[in-house]
């Protein structure tokens, strides 16, 4: 077929599907879909019609934490067979709960409950995934190296067919469900952000003294290197600090001063006058002139005593639990277990996460059920 009878073929297509008078016929369900339902079908370009199923219930999401790592820490027979000892602990865990798997996409698995009972249900499911996840797939590996995350959200989900029909051997191919809603993709974002480490920065900056200064903070838990100091407002009799380009050759080594040796580790009310404060590397750097006459750096402040280089550590994200779950999830359990031990504890406790496409609360927890340990 030439490329421009494939291009009007496909320009016909697009528009009869596009078109106001092409139908979707949907069936609202309690039963989670299968494949193989009458009701769902391929678009149907002659009647100009597709059936679709839609379902309101949870959607539950675990995935595989570092796989990309553990594919090249082992062998690949190893990779494999942890695959499929992982994909098929978490199939059977999920019909446990009356789930059913609805995707599987390498470390990824997708379960959908009946209507009926499915907070209970997928809370459940999620936490008997975790306690397998941790106690009967990761202890295999002496490293505890394989962790997986959770998602869950409840909403309205769309079952339906995209694509065309296929005979031969790719039919398998194409009879998969697609599966439309926002649930989906709360669930996926959640799983993405549960199980991960907390992640931190360190922000290089100059220990300032000022003298007569009000206090602006203490040394105490400064992470020092590179101290050097001075007794006079010029900077040429510091001790050398790391090259900063052409300017390094201003600076003249010295030992230590006293004040400053005692200064490090102390607060500052045991260092005289002194007041410290920390400093970015370019508000210092804006403090200071070359003297080019006398070969050497000037502090512009009169009341500069001394610096040196510090920095400091600053989280910019928690690390989250292996369970994540939305507000709608988390009452709805409370609703159908209120007596359960992980409602009256409560295990699931608000946690700081953020996920685009949904503004409400996020609850977390590492729960596990001791008798699957």
């Amino acid at each position: 077929m030439a490329l421009e009878d494939l291009r009007d073929e496909l320009s016909e297509e697009v528009a009869s599907i596009l078109d106001s008078s092409f139908s979707i016929d949907i069936t609202e369900t309690d039963f989670v879909p299968h494949s193989g339902d009458a009701a769902i079908t391929f678009p149907n370009l002659d009647a100009g019609t597709q059936g679709a199923k839609l379902i309101q219930t949870c959607v539950l999401y675990i995935d595989m934490r570092g796989s990309t790592v553990l594919s090249f820490a082992h062998k690949a027979p190893t990779v494999a067979k942890l695959y499929s000892a992982f994909v098929r602990a978490m199939t059977r865990t999920a019909r446990h709960y009356r789930g059913h798997v609805r995707g599987i996409i390498g470390d990824r698995v997708m379960v959908l409950f009946d209507t009926e009972d499915c907070f209970n249900n997928a809370v459940s499911c999620g936490v008997a995934m975790n306690t397998v996840s941790q106690y009967i797939i990761n202890k295999h590996f002496k490293a505890n190296e394989v962790k997986f995350g959770i998602g869950i959200d409840y909403g309205r989900m769309l079952a339906t067919k995209t694509g065309i029909r296929k005979h031969g051997s790719e039919q398998a191919n194409y009879r998969n469900l697609v599966w439309l809603g926002r649930p989906a993709n709360v669930a996926s974002k959640l799983t993405d952000a549960a199980n991960k480490p907390e992640e931190s920065v360190t922000i290089p900056n100059v220990r300032v003294a000022y003298r007569g200064q009000p206090p602006l903070g203490g040394l105490l838990g400064a992470n020092l290197s590179a101290p050097f100091g001075l007794n006079s407002n010029p900077l040429s009799s510091l001790v050398e600090p790391p090259s900063y380009g052409a300017l390094s050759s201003f600076f003249q080594p010295t030992p230590l001063s006293n004040a400053l040796q005692q200064a490090i580790g102390a607060t500052p009310q045991t260092v005289g006058e002194w007041q410290w404060r920390d400093e970015s590397f370019e508000s210092f750097l804006s403090q200071v002139e070359v003297d080019y006459s006398q070969s050497r750096m000037v502090h512009k402040r009169a009341d500069f005593a001394s610096f040196y280089l510090s920095s400091e550590t600053k989280n910019v994200r928690e690390a989250t639990p292996a369970i994540l779950i939305t507000a709608a999830v988390w009452h709805g359990f409370r609703k159908a277990k209120p007596n359960s031990k992980i409602v009256q504890q409560p295990l699931f406790k608000k946690v700081d996460v953020q996920v685009s496409g949904y503004a409400g609360d996020v609850f977390g927890g590492d729960v596990i059920f001791p008798q699957l340990k």
